[in-house]
């Protein structure tokens, strides 16, 4: 299937979608950096669940060749504002980024090419830590400069759905995010890793492009990474508990994995970083009590 283009080499048929809740500054930054790039979407749809509209942060971007449209929602939720995003975006490309995140002047051309190999390639980016605050932290990043391609089960979760890009037709074929899952949400995280393994047990390819950079912007203050570990924790432990089956101890598997390396790696954290100690402890907490929540509601709502 040919990439949809558009008759300017310096823009792509892609449909940008970053969604944003009460960020308006970092969201301005974040859409600058794609309209400024080397290679511009054709779109870039907001999904705006703030408490107090943004839309006039993003007053005056935009231009004839890359729309910026802003969609207000009262929804709550990062998975419910991107599978909105998809809905309303016009083209078969579809990209995804982050409020907080700027990227790389060359990232969504890096997208595009990776993207060229097929329908049945989802591409993740690298993701660097940008300082955006005074002691301030980026919770997750991707630091490899490698080309890496992924199928099957490889063990780990590997799409980065901050800095991803996929065709539609994957997404129609594999369905949306699931919004039980993620910010907003009981479950607050994971929406990514499971969107990921549904990719992959469904045999599509997930290329890690390094070329394709996003600078995750450092602004969260120290004090919220215990309390950010124990969602992320809760988040993961749904995950792990949707998919896990006595038939297929996959997923049990990576849960005790998780609980072993945490354990083993904690004397040695304590040392040397007691906050990120208390950190791992709160993972693993919320890894146990994230699965017993989703056993005990979603599993017997069904």
């Amino acid at each position: 299937m040919a990439l949809d283009r558009a008759a300017t080499p310096m823009t792509a048929l892609v449909s940008v979608v970053i969604c944003s809740r009460n960020r308006p500054r970092l969201l301005r930054e974040a859409v600058d950096s794609v309209l400024t790039a080397e290679q511009r979407p054709a779109e870039i749809v907001v999904v705006d669940q703030s408490d107090a509209p943004e839309g006039a942060v993003l007053a005056g971007l935009g231009s004839p060749e890359c729309a910026v449209r802003w969609l207000p929602s009262t929804t709550r939720g990062a998975s419910r504002a991107r599978n909105a995003g998809v809905t309303d975006a016009r083209h078969s490309l579809l990209a995804f980024l982050d409020d907080d995140m700027r990227v790389e002047s060359r990232w969504l051309g890096a997208m595009v090419r990776a993207l060229g190999a097929g329908t049945r390639i989802v591409v993740t980016g690298r993701v660097l830590e940008e300082a955006a605050a005074p002691g301030g932290f980026a919770p997750s990043t991707k630091t490899s400069d490698a080309p890496m391609t992924f199928a099957g089960r490889p063990g780990r979760d590997v799409l980065y759905t901050g800095n991803m890009a996929m065709h539609r037709a994957a997404f129609e074929a594999i369905g949306p995010f699931d919004e039980r899952l993620g910010p907003g949400t009981r479950y607050p995280a994971a929406e990514d890793n499971d969107l990921g393994f549904r990719l992959l047990e469904a045999g599509y390819r997930i290329a890690y492009a390094p070329d394709a950079i996003a600078w995750h912007r450092a602004w969260r203050a120290e004090a919220e990474r215990v309390p950010l570990r124990w969602a992320y924790g809760r988040g993961q432990g749904a995950y792990y508990a949707k998919h896990a089956t006595l038939r297929d101890p996959y997923m049990i598997g990576r849960f005790g994995s998780d609980l072993v390396r945490l354990a083993f790696g904690f004397p040695k954290r304590l040392a040397r970083h007691p906050r990120r100690a208390a950190g791992d402890l709160a993972f693993a907490a919320g890894l146990c009590a994230g699965a017993g929540r989703w056993l005990w509601t979603e599993r017997r709502a069904r």
